[in-house]
């Protein structure tokens, strides 16, 4: 029998959909990856969106307008949207297991700078150039994503996938929680203590890589599959369907302390004793979206999910314009756990896309072994590519916030544009997928193939 670790922290031999082979060996060294993966890719979420917390710190000793905070915040989202392609493509190039810790330790560099420029009398663009290099934990999630698709079996890919995206988004929750304690324990004079907590973090996160995760042989060196889907109409689908689901849980992580305060006059106490809730029951939501993916449909659910976040701002809109806090604050969270629900069912349908085309391939005689291969490598790298596109929609988030409140000191314009980009995201899911067809990936090709989407 082929030995599935020859070289120490190389695996050879890896054959997930093989019954026998995951229920011996493999289940056992995925599910290790999986949960050292989590954690780094925690503390990536955590100084990518280190800013949303950074900036409650910025009383008026620093001269920041609103404006100002929000073009801070966008930035880090814009870099880590960018980064995400290449750092999807470094799991072929180094390993994922190699990777893992070279991007931990890149996460040391905004982290230090934030340390230095924290200080009242700092430029704005020194601030925004630290806040830039903060993108790089942003990049982390697509390379633990792509990195965790090739370890586990398509029947396991949706709840692996959420789990594993969910305990990264956790990141974004648990640094506002710090952010919170150290307002509530000290004031807003004391920023560096969020920072003192995350450098030994970030160190121990790069040494759990290297000690327990592992490369598989078989993904290093393909650089090829990211031209492959280049020009499937489906990659260009997922990742507009992503920006509405992604895009709106690290957009509005990134914006929700703002837009309370400059909304409805929270102080940065107020606000951040609130703020943490919608990542955090967004991130909790993620892999409860990709399990009941599993179970009942990816689309059906993110379907489901568009519906109800149009619905949530249409109540945002109306909380705004009547001064309803309490009702403002209920929705926006309930829209974190919506956006949370549809990031684990839009990431489940990726891997299924391509499984359902290998499968049509098998039956008209192609090579299944190679066949399974390849849809591993294209929903890989789709996984990717749709996870750096989707984050831009954080960018968008808070730009047009910061837009808005620019023109009319309200949110409202900002949430009116939101509206209608998920109206579009529900008509997409229905056309594309739902409709009675018998195209390979509608409901009605999966169901005479055997899978869902």
């Amino acid at each position: 029998m082929t030995t599935t670790k020859p070289r120490k922290h190389w695996i050879d031999h890896w054959e997930p959909e093989n019954a026998a082979f995951w229920a011996a060996t493999g289940k056992r060294i995925a599910h290790r990856n999986l949960w050292f993966s989590v954690f780094a890719e925690h503390i990536g979420f955590s100084i990518w969106t280190l800013w949303s917390v950074m900036v409650l710190f910025m009383d008026p000793r620093y001269g920041f307008s609103a404006a100002d905070k929000f073009l801070l915040t966008s930035t880090p989202t814009l870099v880590g949207a960018l980064a995400r392609l290449p750092y999807s493509w470094a799991v072929a190039w180094l390993g994922g297991r190699n990777w893992t810790i070279v991007s931990a330790l890149l996460l040391l560099i905004p982290s230090i700078g934030a340390a230095i420029v924290m200080e009242p009398g700092t430029p704005l663009w020194a601030f925004l150039l630290v806040a830039a290099l903060g993108g790089v934990g942003g990049g982390n999630f697509a390379s633990s994503m792509t990195n965790i698709n090739a370890f586990f079996p398509e029947r396991a890919k949706g709840m692996a996938l959420g789990l594993n995206a969910g305990g990264g988004n956790l990141g974004v929750a648990v640094i506002q929680l710090l952010g919170l304690l150290v307002i509530a324990t000290t004031g807003t004079g004391a920023p560096r203590i969020v920072l003192a907590v995350y450098v030994p973090l970030i160190v121990l996160a790069a040494l759990c890589a290297a000690l327990f995760m592992d490369n598989i042989a078989a993904v290093r060196g393909d650089t090829k599959a990211m031209r492959e889907i280049i020009g499937d109409a489906h990659t260009w689908v997922m990742s507009v369907l992503y920006i509405g689901t992604f895009g709106s849980f690290i957009g509005y992580s990134f914006a929700f302390g703002l837009v309370l305060q400059n909304q409805f006059g929270r102080t940065p106490l107020q606000a951040a004793a609130v703020t943490f809730l919608g990542p955090l029951l967004g991130s909790v939501a993620r892999p409860a979206g990709g399990r009941l993916a599993d179970r009942v449909g990816g689309m059906r659910v993110t379907f489901a999910t568009f519906a109800g976040m149009a619905v949530l701002t249409v109540i945002l809109i109306v909380a705004s314009n009547t001064g309803s806090l309490a009702l403002f604050t209920t929705a926006f969270i309930v829209l974190f756990v919506l956006a949370g629900v549809g990031n684990g069912s839009t990431y489940k349908s990726i891997p299924a896309i391509f499984r359902t085309k290998a499968e049509a391939a098998i039956a008209a005689g192609a090579d299944e072994a190679a066949e399974m291969r390849t849809a591993r490598k294209r929903s890989g790298a789709l996984i990717g590519l749709a996870g750096a596109i989707g984050a831009l929609g954080g960018l968008f988030i808070n730009l047009a916030f910061r837009q808005s409140f620019l023109d009319t000191g309200s949110g409202v314009p900002a949430f009116a544009g939101f509206l209608v980009f998920y109206g579009i995201c529900f008509l997409l899911t229905w056309a594309v997928y739902l409709r009675k067809s018998d195209a390979p990936v509608s409901e009605r090709g999966l169901a005479l193939a055997g899978a869902r989407v």
